[in-house]
């Protein structure tokens, strides 16, 4: 693989938390790690690789055997590589592979890892909890789940909070909410109503290209399970699967024209939107917008959704990302930050929709538990803590700037923007060969759009000098496209 961005080499990199080099040393180590921080090493990027490979007892997995059993024996739903890393172990921003390489991550799970990773208050709490009470379902208490819901409607519009394990699991609970409530509200109005709002729209945004318009689209993003399905755009998601519910309507992001056109009184029950289009291709809503939206939301009776699943809980520099515009929903979804890398989605929810939810109209087996919510408040309580947002807001600021700098005049780039730290490089060309090229640097990026954006997620505890090195690297592989 090649070396690690000679630019680079005068950033010294923060210092890393160690790791046991053998298997049999990490239970021991993961209980230690609960009561103290691991002894930290100090790694100089000064020389070509010292970036890339910097671990001097590599893992002794066989990747190979990985990689076979799992070509072998997993559904082959996500595309991986044949040559992908296999990922032993991580540290703040920083993951390790079998053959001993690190890896700047600027994916963070695709939005999760918001404390990066072995962070030692969320492993605390993990090992706290694990070690008391996982799962005891949802006919009784605990204290873990009470105390998140407590933190969640305290610091938004919500009422009330319906737990569950994912996005998609999110979307699909709105979804039910807002027929229910549709339902309870024809009901209220008459008893003998049978007929009430079922049906929702969610949001793509068109590619122009000049004076017309593409038959593809810069995609919405909602899930993939039947229901999310529905509201996601992107025919290669869907077509498989067809025919997919009637009912749904798509509008263009950002067009409230299009908006009226598709949002009818009586017939829709809700209307779905992402404040910051993430898979689509990173595109900050429009306060006036997502204002307009919800006023031509009141006036049908339909209930506004935010899909805060990838722009929630600190992403955007504020805790919720419909906060910078002053708009709020009826309900809002989210998930992938919460715990910190552990599965959990949430419906949040006024009390007007919550009313109309009885018991048994909606449940999960797994949500809620004490175990993946004392996880969740410990990410709470660090993303709330003093400063926090405010690294999240100048790292932002410092990715942004720093690229349309080093890439200014650069013909293949014809955008840089986002909001926070979720940021997004638009290539006239795909973005898909850079990614690759910049994994072999030790940088790991995403794609989004149409494939031709580079999509940058870190971890919210990235430092200044981790942002420099990812900045570097990308201008690198930009300009010798």
């Amino acid at each position: 693989m090649a070396s690690h961005l000679a630019a680079a080499s005068a950033i010294t990199a923060r210092p890393l938390v160690a790791r046991p080099s053998s298997s049999s040393a990490r239970p021991r180590a993961l209980a230690r790690s609960c009561r103290r921080r691991g002894a930290p090493i100090s790694v100089a990027a000064d020389a070509r690789n010292s970036w890339f490979r910097s671990c001097e007892e590599l893992n002794t997995l066989d990747a190979d055997v990985v990689r076979r059993d799992e070509n072998e024996c997993v559904v082959n739903t996500y595309g991986r590589a044949l040559d992908a890393p296999v990922f032993t172990h991580g540290s703040g921003c920083v993951m390790w592979d079998s053959d001993g390489n690190r890896y700047l991550d600027f994916c963070a799970g695709i939005a999760v890892n918001v404390l990066g990773h072995s962070d030692p208050d969320w492993v605390e709490a993990v090992c706290e909890h694990a070690g008391k009470l996982c799962h005891v379902s949802n006919l009784y208490h605990t204290e873990p789940g009470a105390t998140l819901a407590r933190k969640l409607t305290d610091t938004c519009f919500a009422d009330r909070v319906f737990y569950c394990n994912s996005g998609t699991e999110a979307n699909e609970g709105a979804i039910k909410f807002a027929r229910k409530y549709q339902m309870a509200t024809a009901k209220a109005k008459d008893e003998s109503a049978t007929e009430w709002a079922t049906e929702t729209v969610s949001f793509r945004r068109v590619l122009y290209t000049g004076s017309h318009t593409t038959a593809s689209t810069i995609n919405c993003f909602h899930g993939r399970t039947l229901g999310s399905l529905n509201l996601t755009w992107k025919e290669a998601y869907r077509t498989p699967f067809a025919p997919l519910s009637p009912g749904h309507a798509f509008a263009t992001y950002g067009d409230l024209d299009s908006a009226r056109s598709a949002i009818v009184k009586g017939k829709t029950a809700a209307v779905f939107v992402e404040p910051v289009q993430g898979e689509g291709g990173i595109f900050p809503a429009d306060g006036a917008f997502l204002s307009g939206l919800k006023e031509i939301c009141d006036d049908a009776g339909a209930l506004l959704v935010f899909d805060e699943v990838q722009c929630g809980l600190g992403r955007t520099g504020y805790l919720w990302g419909h906060q910078s515009v002053g708009v709020t929903p009826d309900i809002m979804t989210v998930a992938k930050p919460l715990a910190g890398g552990l599965p959990i989605g949430a419906v949040l929810t006024t009390q007007a929709v919550a009313n109309a939810i009885a018991p048994g109209d909606h449940g999960s087996t797994f949500a809620g538990g004490p175990l993946v919510c004392g996880a969740a408040n410990a990410v709470f309580d660090r993303v709330n803590s003093p400063g926090f947002m405010e690294n999240v807001v100048k790292r932002g600021e410092q990715l942004r700037s720093g690229l349309r700098a080093k890439l200014e005049g650069c013909d293949r780039v014809k955008e840089v923007r986002g909001s926070g730290l979720l940021v997004g490089v638009q290539l006239d060309v795909p973005a898909g060969p850079l990614v690759g090229q910049a994994r072999d640097r030790g940088l790991l990026l995403l794609t989004a759009g149409a494939g031709d954006v580079i999509r940058l997620l870190p971890p919210l505890v990235v430092s200044e000098e981790e942002v420099d090195i990812a900045v570097a690297i990308i201008a690198d592989l930009v300009k010798a496209l």
